[in-house]
């Protein structure tokens, strides 16, 4: 992968740890061009994530998803957020390790449940936290932190943080390990 087109940050993490958000941020504070991955299917499928689950399933969003990921690590040289299960697909998790081993940094949001709740609001436009949110949610960190964690090259608690505080900390993080900066 050319290094003039590599992601200069990837987040990832669950609902609710701000990914989008903390993009944002960093793009603002960067001038770094943001992309989302769930934007992305959302156009390639010409339809809303939940419509996508709910007339394809999950498997075809999956595979979408997988694509979008490997499209924007070819294309994109900004901050690329995840779509919260991205980094369930195995053929990503071997695109993300790549990434990382050439220098790249993937950042683990984290955040508790009691946190991610207000943030999310546990609405129906998340179809895997449509039935018994709290639970859900619950059930996928059991089965995702793993991943997360796996993937992660940089893990930063979200709890209690202003997405401005966490986009900080993850630029110094990035400072830190590139000589002369990132910026």
């Amino acid at each position: 992968m050319p290094e003039a087109f590599r992601p200069r940050v990837i987040l990832s993490g669950p609902p609710g740890s701000g990914k989008t958000t903390v993009a944002a941020e960093i793009g603002a504070a960067t001038g770094w061009q943001v992309r989302d991955t769930d934007a992305d299917v959302e156009t390639l499928a010409g339809k809303s994530v939940t419509d996508i689950f709910v007339e394809d399933g999950e498997d075809a969003f999956r595979a979408l998803e997988r694509r979008a990921v490997a499209t924007a690590l070819e294309e994109h040289d900004g901050v690329l957020a995840l779509g919260g299960g991205a980094v369930l697909d195995e053929g990503t998790q071997a695109l993300l390790a790549q990434y990382v081993a050439d220098g790249g940094t993937v950042v683990f949001l984290d955040v508790s449940l009691a946190h991610a709740a207000p943030r999310v609001g546990f609405n129906t436009a998340r179809p895997l936290l449509a039935a018994n949110p709290r639970a859900q949610w619950q059930a996928l960190m059991t089965a995702r932190r793993p991943v997360y964690e796996k993937v992660g090259s940089l893990h930063v608690l979200t709890d209690d943080l202003e997405p401005a505080a966490v986009a900080a900390q993850i630029l110094a993080a990035l400072d830190a390990a590139q000589p002369g900066g990132t910026r």
